[in-house]
């Protein structure tokens, strides 16, 4: 695995995302003191919509949260509609029962120290990550979702894809960073979410999409289409959406042979309805640049 071999964040850096929103990921080295004279951390920190803070869940993190207490502490008096984030990563080398335990004592220690400060009430979400699953992905999703002023619309309209067209479960993939920016409103489970996301690469594989997938105008070419008949019977479907985003989900089509008319008739009808989402999506879009 290839971040297994990266080093460190020695100095802040950044990296800007196009997608649904525009973003822009800051990343800074843990022993930065923010408090610093030489540091504009107030013109930082007013204009973030999420603080995301890592904390190594094997390592001794005291300290940490010492350090995250106090720039909440500074960060609400300057930005209050904020989000804070707590990754608690590496739990791949904790048993099970070690790991809840570590969150429980992570997730107490904070409370008790924003308590002290005043603080009391100011909501913070934890999340367990490690990169050797899907948990980095989950969580990063959920913490890009918070950040989507349309969340409740595209949610809705994803509940109708639902309902009328026989899935499952639906995600809008974001194709390059595996994030999902939105789900209908069924709950995630892991095994669906790693099948649709890792169908993206299958795609990717046989179509390029990476190529086709970073302008808004796909719709004045083909877009991407795939679908996969899985063992047990259900299909994995994925239509290119806009500005790198890509529509996956899983449909039960129960006992119908994937050549026959029936299951191209079903097919059309998915194909319709999603076109349709894919207008409404754009559409969501160019009302947002305004």
């Amino acid at each position: 695995m290839d971040t297994l071999y990266l080093e460190s964040t020695s100095k802040p850096t950044t990296e800007n995302f196009r997608s649904l929103i525009n973003l822009s990921v800051i990343e800074l080295p843990g022993q930065l003191n923010f408090f610093e004279p030489t540091y504009d951390h107030e013109k930082l920190f007013k204009s973030i919509g999420a603080l995301v803070y890592i904390i190594d869940s094997q390592d001794e993190y005291l300290n940490a949260l010492t350090n995250l207490s106090m720039i909440i502490s500074y960060i609400y008096k300057v930005n209050p509609k904020i989000n804070v984030e707590v990754l608690i990563h590496k739990i791949d080398g904790l048993s099970e029962d070690f790991r809840l335990d570590t969150q429980r004592d992570i997730m107490q220690r904070v409370g008790d120290e924003l308590l002290d400060l005043g603080l009391e009430g100011l909501q913070v979400s934890f999340y367990l990550t490690s990169i050797f699953d899907h948990s980095i992905y989950e969580a990063f999703s959920r913490i890009i979702q918070k950040l989507i002023y349309e969340l409740p619309a595209l949610e809705n309209l994803l509940d109708l894809l639902v309902q009328y067209n026989k899935f499952e479960k639906l995600f809008l993939f974001d194709v390059n960073s595996k994030i999902y920016v939105a789900t209908d409103s069924s709950p995630v489970d892991i095994q669906t979410y790693e099948a649709c996301a890792e169908f993206i690469d299958v795609t990717i594989d046989l179509d390029g999409l990476y190529g086709d997938v970073q302008d808004s105008d796909e719709s004045k070419g083909n877009p991407t289409k795939c679908i996969s008949r899985l063992q047990n019977g259900s299909v994995l479907y994925l239509h290119q959406m806009i500005r790198g985003l890509a529509l996956v989900g899983l449909v039960r089509l129960d006992n119908t042979d994937q050549f026959s008319m029936e299951f191209k008739n079903a097919l059309s009808l998915i194909d319709f309805n999603v076109n349709v989402f894919k207008k409404s999506l754009e559409d969501m879009w160019k009302n947002s640049r305004l």
